[in-house]
């Protein structure tokens, strides 16, 4: 998996991208791009890849992110069955430099500069979002121009919205770093259920493994090892949860070539053994 920039071109008609996916696998790398992007899952589970968090999907998950945060859904392909989701991504300016600098965008503005972080929607929003999104395939241009400000005004007032990453809020980085941050998690995301070096990483992130180490923990406040282990374990729940595998199979598809340490790890980051956690 290439982290990448993606370019978004919209059409000559359009201001703003809205698209559908009816796909057996989501193929969008690990990826950053200027525009906003509401991204709404109709069918299909996997984990998705938000900054340096990753977290569960299913259908229904509502996520809006900000401009220039990396992201990537990878689902679970279900034989027969495809994965699907409505993705609309916009400029800043979309609407004009005169319309976004009006009073009344305020609120949608300061929201707009919070999205930094990345936002999972939910509760009422995300049921009352989820419905106006399916909506707007449906309008003419103007009403999904009005549709789209309908939704900004509901995110920009809503209390049910969970912060997924502060580190893109709290740091200001140029495309380059952007880059070299996204080359290291590709890689991740990729290999994680492989054996890693420290070596390994640093060449891919073109530093010495003390330059790495230092780099890294100050980017995400963890060691390497402490975010590999996350990656893993978020995987592993996975499969306990979706799967009757044996939990010595769930290791080892997780990236963990002993069983006792995968247990023992489990426990502490989870608080309860894999057994446990599968009830």
């Amino acid at each position: 998996m290439k982290a990448v920039f993606e370019q978004l071109n919209t059409e000559q008609s359009s201001s703003f991208i809205l698209r559908q996916f009816d796909v057996p696998k989501f193929e969008a790398p690990f990826h950053f791009h200027p525009e906003y992007e509401l991204t709404l899952i109709l069918k299909g589970e996997g984990q998705r890849y938000v900054g340096q968090q990753v977290n569960e999907f299913i259908a229904g998950d509502l996520v809006f992110l900000g401009a220039n945060l990396p992201h990537c859904w990878v689902n679970q392909p279900i034989e027969n069955e495809n994965a699907s989701a409505i993705v609309i991504q916009f400029g800043e300016l979309f609407l004009g430099k005169g319309v976004n600098n009006l009073p009344e965008m305020q609120k949608v503005n300061a929201f707009l500069e919070k999205s930094k972080s990345g936002f999972e929607i939910v509760g009422k929003t995300k049921e009352m979002l989820t419905q106006k999104v399916k909506g707007l395939q449906h309008n003419n241009p103007l009403q999904k121009i009005a549709g789209l400000l309908d939704i900004f005004d509901i995110l920009s007032q809503s209390t049910e919205i969970i912060t997924i990453d502060d580190f893109f809020f709290e740091h200001q980085y140029n495309q380059s770093e952007t880059a070299r941050f996204q080359k290291i998690f590709s890689y991740l995301i990729e290999n994680f259920k492989e054996k890693i070096t420290l070596e390994q990483i640093a060449n891919i992130a073109d530093l010495s493994p003390t330059s790495f180490c230092r780099y890294f923990k100050n980017i995400t406040m963890k060691t390497f090892v402490e975010v590999l282990i996350e990656f893993r374990l978020q995987y592993a729940c996975q499969l306990l949860n979706k799967t009757d595998l044996p939990i010595q199979q769930v290791a080892f598809e997780s990236g963990f070539g002993d069983v006792p340490y995968f247990n023992k790890l489990f426990r502490k980051y989870k608080n309860a053994t894999p057994k446990e956690w599968r009830g």
